[in-house]
C-alpha cells in the first residue's frame, strides 16, 4: 500500500456533487485513488506541501490532433478558414510516419500536462506511410497520461468529391479492421483504466454514410465511445445541406451518431433543435475555443447549451489549427467568449473550470474522473498561487481571472508526472530537439 498526503492547500476546488471548496485542507492518496480529503491528516508516505497553492482535479481535455504539433504556424495556413487550411496542411501530414505520430503525441500530451491536463482524448484520423494508431498509445505510456486515442478514419478523397487528397484515405472494410484490432489490443474499460479506445469517423465530409453507420454499429458491440467532427462552421453547414439535404444533427441522429457514448467535437453551429436534440440524448460536445477564434469558425453556444442539459467539455483541438496546448488558456477563452456573446454574468470562472475538469469527464464517460472524491482517481493538479500571476488577487481561487497556466504539480493515479513545473517521466528537452528535427525535415 502506497500513500501521498498533499498537505496544506490554501484552497481545494474539489468539483464534487456539492462544488466543496476547502481551505487549509489536506488530500490523502491511497494505491492511486482518493482516500480522504479533509484537515490535518497524516500518513506515513511521502508529503507534499500545499501552502501557497490551489488544488483542483487534473484538467480533462476532450478533443485534440496531436501529431499536429509537428506543423504549427504553417505559412499558407496561418490566415484560412477551415477547409482552405485542412487543403495546406494535408500534403505534409501525408509525409509524416510512425516516428512523426509518436514524438508529436509525446510533446503535445507533455505541453497538456504542464497545463494541467491528467486525462487526454486524440483523433488520429490519418495513417501514412505505416503509421498506427500504436505510436500515440506507445507515447502516452511512456509520458503517465491517462489516454482516450481514437481511431479516426478518411475513405472519400478528391477523386470522389471529398476534401482529403486520395493518398490519404483508406479503404472502408480495412478502416473497419483495424477498429476492431485497435480495440481488441488496447481497450480497457475498467475504472482508473490508464487507455480507452473510441471510433472516430473524420466528419461527414471525409467518409460516406456507410462508414459512419457501421461504425456506430461496432461502437456498440464493442462497448466503446463515439467521436467525430461536426457543425464546425458555415461551409460544415452548408456541405451538410447541399450533400445530405439536412442539417448537421439530422444527419448524426439518423445515422445513430446521438447518445451517452458519443461526442462532437465543436458545434458552432448548432441550432435551438440540434441543442435540444444532444440534450435530450445525452450527447457530448468538444468544445475547442480557441480553434474556433483561430479559423474563424465563430462563437459556440456553450451557455445555452449547458442551460439545456449538453454535456459539454472543453478541448485544444489540434496544435496547428490553436498552436498551442494550454488546457487552462481554453478555459479561460470559454468564459470569455461566452461573455462576449451573451454579457458579463454569462459564464463564472468556476463554471469554465468546472467545464474542463468535471464536465469534460463526464464527456468522455468518465465519472472516476475530474472530481476530488473518496474513492475516485488521484489524478491532481496544484497551482502556485504565490507568484507573479496571482498577486494582489483577492479570490485565488478564481484562476482563470488571476492565476498561473502552468501546474505546479501534477498527479495520474497517483504518480507525479510534473515536479515544480518540470515533466518527471520523459526527457523533455531531448524530445523537443527530436520535434524541431523533423520539423525541419518535413520543411524541405
Amino acid at each position: 500500500m502506497s500513500e501521498i498526503l498533499i498537505r496544506n492547500a490554501d484552497c481545494i476546488l474539489t468539483m464534487d456533487a456539492g462544488r466543496r471548496e476547502l481551505s487549509g485542507a489536506d488530500i490523502l492518496i491511497r494505491d492511486g485513488v482518493v482516500a480522504d480529503i479533509g484537515q490535518g491528516l497524516a500518513t506515513s508516505g511521502a508529503v507534499h506541501e500545499a501552502r501557497g497553492c490551489v488544488v483542483t482535479p487534473g484538467l480533462v481535455n476532450t478533443h485534440h490532433h496531436l501529431y499536429q504539433s509537428l506543423t504549427r504556424a504553417v505559412p499558407g495556413g496561418q490566415d484560412a478558414l477551415l477547409f482552405g487550411w485542412l487543403k495546406t496542411l494535408y500534403p505534409i501530414w501525408a509525409r509524416f510516419g510512425p516516428e512523426e505520430m509518436f514524438v508529436s503525441a509525446q510533446i503535445g500530451l507533455a505541453e497538456l500536462a504542464l497545463s494541467g491536463c491528467t486525462l487526454s482524448s486524440d483523433h488520429l484520423y490519418l495513417y501514412p506511410n505505416g503509421a498506427r494508431l500504436d505510436d500515440t498509445i506507445a507515447a502516452a505510456t511512456e509520458l503517465g497520461l491517462r489516454f482516450h486515442p481514437t481511431r479516426g478514419a478518411m475513405s472519400i478523397g478528391e477523386s470522389a468529391g471529398g476534401l482529403p487528397p486520395d493518398t490519404l484515405v483508406e479503404r472502408e472494410a480495412a478502416i473497419l479492421d483495424d477498429m476492431i484490432r485497435v480495440v481488441d489490443n488496447f481497450h480497457d474499460a475498467g475504472e482508473g483504466s490508464k487507455c480507452r479506445v473510441g471510433l472516430a469517423p473524420c466528419s461527414p465530409f471525409s467518409v460516406s454514410r456507410e462508414l459512419m453507420r457501421d461504425a456506430a454499429l461496432l461502437a456498440r458491440d464493442k462497448g466503446v465511445m463515439l467521436h467525430t467532427h461536426l457543425a464546425e462552421n458555415d461551409e460544415d453547414i452548408a456541405y451538410s445541406l447541399a450533400q445530405f439535404g439536412c442539417r448537421p444533427g439530422q444527419y448524426a441522429e439518423d445515422l445513430g451518431w446521438t447518445g451517452p457514448d458519443v461526442w462532437h467535437a465543436h458545434c458552432v453551429k448548432l441550432d435551438g433543435a440540434e441543442i435540444d436534440l444532444f440534450a435530450r440524448t445525452r450527447t457530448g460536445v468538444a468544445h475547442c475555443p480557441c480553434s474556433n477564434c483561430r479559423l474563424g469558425s465563430g462563437i459556440a453556444p456553450v451557455r445555452a447549451m449547458r442551460d439545456a442539459g449538453v454535456p459539454v467539455g472543453l478541448g485544444v483541438d489540434g496544435s496547428a489549427s490553436n498552436d498551442s496546448g494550454n488546457l487552462m488558456n481554453e478555459a479561460r477563452q470559454t468564459m470569455l467568449l461566452q461573455r462576449v456573446a451573451r454579457g458579463a454574468d454569462a459564464m463564472s470562472a468556476r463554471e469554465a473550470l468546472e467545464i474542463a475538469t468535471r464536465g469534460g469527464a463526464d464527456v468522455l464517460g468518465r465519472p472516476d474522473c475530474g472530481r476530488l472524491e473518496l474513492g475516485k482517481r488521484a489524478d491532481i493538479a496544484i497551482w502556485d498561487v504565490s507568484g507573479i500571476d496571482s498577486a494582489g488577487s483577492w479570490d485565488p481561487a478564481a484562476l482563470l481571472l488571476a492565476g498561473p497556466t502552468r501546474v505546479k504539480h501534477l498527479f495520474v493515479e497517483g504518480r507525479q508526472i510534473v515536479r515544480d513545473g518540470q515533466i518527471t517521466t520523459i526527457d523533455l528537452p531531448r524530445m523537443i530537439e527530436r520535434q524541431n528535427r523533423l520539423a525541419r525535415a518535413l520543411m524541405g
